[in-house]
């Protein structure tokens, strides 16, 4: 019996780009939810905002995909040409958009996307780690506007979704791992769906090229050679964590 038919996976399917699947969960529902409903926004703009490895930036693809909207990064917006960025799709999204903050040409870029959207009845769908509340904007007219837009967080996923995500990342490789080498990856990795897709990567990678079966000791190596690689460690529970998630944990120790 596969791991599929073993776990009472009842997450819904979305085509994002290439062969992945977006797997809609409570910790995404409600951005998915926000995205079903456009065009029909309350306002030009959308901001989805949640931690790193959270699956906003496959949201924005999934959007991307829908509205044909051009991807442009919130550092890059004072140098863009803004309205053959908007062009014909009438719509951009802007990734890590609360990195125009404190920056007044960045800012101004943002402002005046904005308007261009408003005024054609365009869309921007604004992604970032921090809520719209957090960005410390300073330019007063950008900031009431941020302000205006609907914002939605999406969650870390959960165990439900980093076992669907995991299912589909070894099925999109033709793998099929066990159940016990699921739930060893799932207590001990890094608690993003980016470091599920790294994950796969590597085991694979390490499985073909040591021509060994997915196994858990095959994982644990794997895993040590990642941790190496990004600098973590566990965290006293069993679980990995870049220094990233550290930071993030000393901060809300507070």
């Amino acid at each position: 019996m596969t791991i599929a038919a073993q776990l009472p996976l009842d997450l819904g399917h979305r085509v994002a780009i290439g062969s992945e699947d977006f797997l809609v969960a409570p910790s995404n529902a409600d951005a998915v939810a926000w995205l079903d409903r456009w065009p029909s926004w309350p306002a030009p703009a959308l901001a989805v905002y949640g931690p790193a490895g959270c699956g906003k930036t496959h949201l924005g693809h999934v959007w991307r995909a829908r509205s044909h909207a051009p991807i442009v990064s919130g550092d890059a917006l004072d140098s863009a040409d803004l309205p053959a960025l908007l062009g014909r799709a009438n719509a951009v999204v802007v990734e890590d958009a609360d990195r125009v903050a404190g920056a007044p040409a960045r800012e101004e870029a943002l402002f005046h996307l904005y308007n261009l959207a408003r005024d054609s009845g365009g869309h921007l769908l604004l992604l970032s780690r921090k809520p719209p509340a957090r960005w410390r904007v300073k330019l007063p007219d950008l900031r009431s506007r941020i302000k205006a837009a609907p914002a939605v967080g999406v969650e870390a996923p959960d165990d439900a979704l980093l076992a669907a995500v995991l299912v589909k990342l070894f099925a999109d490789r033709q793998l099929r791992p066990g159940m016990d080498l699921l739930t060893y990856l799932l207590t001990r990795m890094e608690r993003s769906l980016d470091a599920a897709r790294r994950v796969v990567a590597a085991l694979d990678r390490a499985s073909l090229a040591a021509h060994r079966p997915l196994t858990v000791p095959l994982a644990r190596e794997v895993l040590a050679e990642l941790d190496h690689e990004t600098g973590g460690k566990d965290d006293g529970s069993g679980n990995r964590r870049s220094p990233r998630h550290r930071v993030r944990s000393q901060q809300g120790a507070g």
